[in-house]
Parts: structure tokens; sequence; C-alpha cells
């Protein structure tokens, strides 16, 4: 990744902006939406998911926040061990 410089802070605050169809947007999205997965690879069941209460639907989401959890902390681990 490239360094830039600034001679000022005011230069620090320009977007960087690119055009439509220019195959750098491209690859800065796809690059973002990987960073984003590695990071944070929330999993969800699909469909829907009928509950009789609050407290029910509280209780799953939970869970899913729980099981969320443990697979981003056993990503984490693979990765600081080096077993990618």
């Amino acid at each position: 990744m490239p360094v830039r410089r600034f001679r000022s802070v005011a230069e620090m605050k320009q977007p960087r902006w690119r055009e439509p169809g220019d195959p750098a947007l491209f690859e800065s999205m796809a690059s973002l939406w990987a960073t984003g997965d590695r990071i944070v690879a929330l999993r969800f069941p699909p469909g829907v998911h009928p509950h009789r209460s609050i407290q029910s639907m509280d209780a799953m989401t939970n869970e899913w926040a729980l099981a969320n959890f443990r697979a981003f902390h056993a990503v984490r681990e693979r990765e600081s061990s080096g077993d990618s």
C-alpha cells in the first residue's frame, strides 16, 4: 500500500473519489467487502423465525450473537497461530 504525504491538515480531509467505471473503483469495493467479511463475518440462519414473545426472540438473537462471537474468536485464534 502506498504512503501518502500531506503538506497540511487541509489536504488530509480531501476524499479520494473514483469515477464510475474506473477499474480501481471495483477493486476498492471488492477489497472493502473482503475486509469486512474477514473482520465481521456475521452469519444468521436464513428464513423467517416467528416468535410467541419478545423474550423468545431476544433469546434466539442472543444465541446467534454468541455463535458469531465464538466463530470470530476461532478465526482469530487460527490466524494468530499461523494456520490460516
